[in-house]
């Protein structure tokens, strides 16, 4: 469901006399069916470029990443929009969305986008946002007034509402109690059953031990020094 081959990634900064910085080469990762891998490496080692590669917020400058059978680094905006609707969802750690829309609204947004009805759509976001514990007299409320972890849990929601085939997940667990804590590794798990490949960054190794199958370390695909 995910291929990574012969990825690599430079900014070139165009504010200082065109530099370029090489941050990845030769990256190379899969991700099958049901299987749930984990990013690692040291901070600053590329984790979330890649993910942001992956999900098209930047553009590849060499290789091929291919999710769902659409090769993200060649894909016109047009196609990786409808990818986005239909088949690749994401967890990121930081909400972002246009103020004052209630937060059922924004959790049943995906369900909406695929012309679920309005009912049943805002019917299983709720249901979704009680079982993380979002307390009902939030769901009316735009969620930019709230706490940090039931922003994420509002994140969370949205990215599970609809059983995208593919998962990208940026810090599911961060800022959570131990009790929702346990609810999104459910989660995770429930995915992971249906056949979701998932792609994550866990700082939580201990949640990173329970859904993982398996680890890639990302320090392994720096440039070799001296690159440009």
């Amino acid at each position: 469901m995910i291929e990574v081959e012969g990825l690599g990634k430079r900014f070139v900064l165009h504010n200082q006399g065109g530099a370029v910085i090489e941050v990845m080469a030769g990256a190379h990762l899969r991700v099958g069916r049901g299987e749930c891998v984990a990013l690692t490496g040291a901070s600053g080692a590329g984790k979330s470029t890649l993910m942001r590669m992956i999900h098209g917020n930047y553009r590849a400058s060499e290789g091929r990443i291919v999710v769902a059978g659409v090769d993200v680094a060649r894909a016109e905006p047009r196609e990786i929009i409808r990818l986005r609707r239909e088949r690749l969802g994401h967890v990121s750690q930081f909400l972002r969305v246009v103020p004052r829309v209630p937060a059922r609204e924004v959790v049943a947004e995906p369900l909406l986008a695929l012309g679920v009805g309005r009912d049943e759509a805002l019917g299983r976001a709720g249901a979704l946002m009680a079982r993380l514990n979002i307390p009902e007299a939030l769901w009316s409320l735009s969620p930019t007034t709230f706490s940090g972890g039931e922003q994420q849990r509002v994140n969370i929601a949205r990215g599970f509402v609809h059983g995208f085939p593919v998962l990208l997940l940026d810090e599911p667990t961060a800022s959570l109690d131990p009790a929702n804590r346990e609810v999104v590794l459910s989660l995770i798990a429930e995915a992971k059953a249906r056949g979701a490949a998932i792609l994550g960054i866990f700082h939580d190794a201990a949640a990173r031990a329970r859904v993982c199958d398996r680890e890639v370390d990302v320090g392994a695909f720096a440039p070799a020094r001296g690159a440009a």
